[in-house]
């Protein structure tokens, strides 16, 4: 097939996600010349955003907020020319009559593309544990970069053990007089670092083996509930604020039933980001892998789009 005998189509390819893979590979994709649009809603937002501090982020020595960080990326790729629209994908599906074409639906209209880029990342978890929802935003939290500063001076609880739990417990340390960490097993998952830091900082204590089992309140939040794991014993924690990072589910029911996932709904691919569907290529917190930082997520981006341009280039007989 060449370019004069392909069927009409809009973008040569198209990102869903305007996280730091969604974003480098607009970057490499703009650059390169490939006709690309990013699209960007609300429920693809990268979760970085609501990060305090990245201090592990290449050339960035004194670290940044991953707000900032994310603003960067976004004003590179536009410096380069790359089209974003601010909207979700709603559906993916291909062209019955032609398909080589992919088509992707937002509110307002539907894409035609040779290629797509999944890059709609993840978002944390809910425990689901009684006055949970209902004090949502009145005490109980998913992002200490946005809430941490309304607890100055006042007790706090972080569910969690692992890298974020830790790093969002020592950034609520600037703000609140104690951070209690709830943690279900007797040792952190955290890195070694962040564990130095958190066991050396005066105003986190630890309750292990434990699981949160009840936000309390009238107004706003009050204490905890907290089970024993072993015995189910019940014990209350006095707190006006519950920071909960449990995990994450990746964004990827729009890919549910076209691409191959692995048990935990992550997108399987290769190492050239390659899916189980010619065209659909994927990076970033999405994908199947071991390690999900902003750095990997960024090189996965990169991958994934020249993977995606060579894709194309074949297409239209231009493969070199």
């Amino acid at each position: 097939m060449d370019k004069a005998t392909l069927p009409q189509y809009d973008y040569d390819a198209i990102i869903i996600g305007g996280g730091p893979g969604g974003y480098t590979a607009g970057i490499y994709a703009a650059r390169s010349g490939l006709k690309t649009v990013l699209l960007e809603g609300a429920s693809t937002v990268s979760q970085i955003t609501i990060t305090d501090l990245i201090e592990n982020y290449p050339g960035i020595a004194d670290g940044i907020n991953g707000f900032d960080l994310m603003q960067l990326f976004k004003k590179q790729a536009l410096n380069f020319g790359l089209e974003i629209i601010a909207q979700d994908a709603t559906a993916i599906t291909k062209d019955s009559d032609n398909p080589v074409i992919w088509e992707i639906k937002t509110a307002n209209r539907t894409y035609r593309t040779l290629s797509v880029i999944a890059a709609t990342g993840a978002q944390w978890n809910k425990l689901g544990v009684p006055g949970e929802e209902e004090f949502a935003g009145k005490g109980v939290s998913y992002c200490a970069t946005c809430d941490g500063p309304f607890y100055r001076n006042k007790d706090v609880i972080v569910v969690g053990g692992g890298d974020t739990a830790i790093q969002e417990a020592l950034f609520l340390t600037h703000f609140a007089k104690k951070v209690t960490v709830i943690h279900r097993r007797d040792r952190l998952r955290a890195t070694a670092i962040l564990q130095k830091r958190a066991f050396a900082e005066k105003k986190i204590e630890f309750v292990w083996k434990a699981k949160l089992a009840e936000v309390a309140g009238t107004e706003f939040v009050t204490g905890v509930k907290v089970a024993d794991v072993e015995t189910g014993r019940i014990s209350t924690i006095d707190a006006e604020g519950v920071f909960i990072f449990v995990g994450r589910t990746p964004n990827t029911e729009l890919l549910k039933n076209v691409v191959n996932l692995d048990k935990g709904g992550y997108i399987i691919t290769d190492d050239n980001m390659r899916t189980s569907e010619a065209g659909i290529f994927a990076a970033g917190d999405c994908r199947s892998k071991l390690f999900r930082q902003v750095v990997t997520a960024a090189g996965d981006g990169a991958t994934a789009i020249y993977s995606a341009e060579l894709y194309v280039e074949e297409l239209k007989g231009q493969a070199y």
